[in-house]
């Protein structure tokens, strides 16, 4: 080691170096190789699992075979009748052919009235048919409907009535506190086109019992439904302006 520090030293120390080197590197190599082969060469020593690991899995097994559908017959029944309800033309002629007799009909029955079709010993003056057909020949009876006794009409339809109106007088204590408004009542018009019933709906109390005085003496036309007079329950409107009164 103090040789190879000075400047004079042969080399002798580097060969013997390099002799070191290369028999350590072939003595790693061999034991490498052993131990790469030892497992190759002693398969038994290995791990179970590791050897099903590198074992492929079989297979999968073939299916089972399907069993075959069953094959329906379908069995044409010939018929002789073809298209348009026509008969098909026969191709042999049968061995047995019958004959249909048809009943003749019983002749018909003169009653005691001579109608026939009649019962024998029934009463004189009976109808064809029986009972069924004289409710048949017989025209039906539309009932009457029934007038109702009143209807509500609007303003506007009895307004058309109206044949005497009397002006409601101003009342004074109204006109002095300038009061002015609508009156709106109830009332029944009755067949002979006079007021009954008369109340108040709305309006100012001190314009109420003016118009509702002078309401009582209007008259009207009697309202007619289904060709009868009917009593009427309507609405009427009195206004009270001080500019027209």
């Amino acid at each position: 080691m103090f040789e190879d520090s000075l400047i004079e030293s042969d080399g002798r120390l580097r060969t013997k170096r390099g002799l070191t080197t290369v028999l350590s590197f072939a003595l790693q190599v061999m034991l490498i190789g052993v131990l790469v082969l030892i497992p190759l060469l002693f398969t038994e020593a290995l791990p179970k699992t590791q050897l099903m690991i590198l074992v492929a899995p079989p297979p999968p097994p073939p299916a089972p075979p399907q069993a075959a559908a069953p094959v329906k017959v379908v069995k044409q029944v010939q018929t002789d009748i073809i298209n348009n309800g026509q008969l098909r033309t026969p191709t042999k002629i049968p061995e047995k052919v019958q004959m249909i007799k048809e009943e003749e009909a019983p002749p018909p029955v003169m009653s005691a009235s001579g109608v026939v079709g009649g019962v024998p010993g029934g009463v004189p003056g009976g109808q064809m048919g029986g009972v069924l057909g004289g409710i048949l020949g017989n025209a039906p009876v539309v009932p009457k409907v029934a007038t109702p006794q009143r209807v509500r009409v609007s303003q506007g339809v009895t307004q058309g009535l109206l044949i005497r109106k009397i002006q409601p007088t101003y009342p004074p204590l109204a006109r002095q506190a300038r009061i002015q408004g609508s009156v709106l009542l109830q009332a029944e018009i009755s067949k002979e086109g006079t007021i009954e019933n008369l109340r108040l709906i709305s309006g100012h109390p001190m314009l109420a019992p003016a118009a509702i005085e002078s309401v009582k003496q209007w008259r009207y036309e009697a309202y007619i439904r289904s060709g009868e007079p009917v009593e009427v329950e309507t609405q009427i409107t009195v206004n009270f302006t001080l500019s027209g009164g």
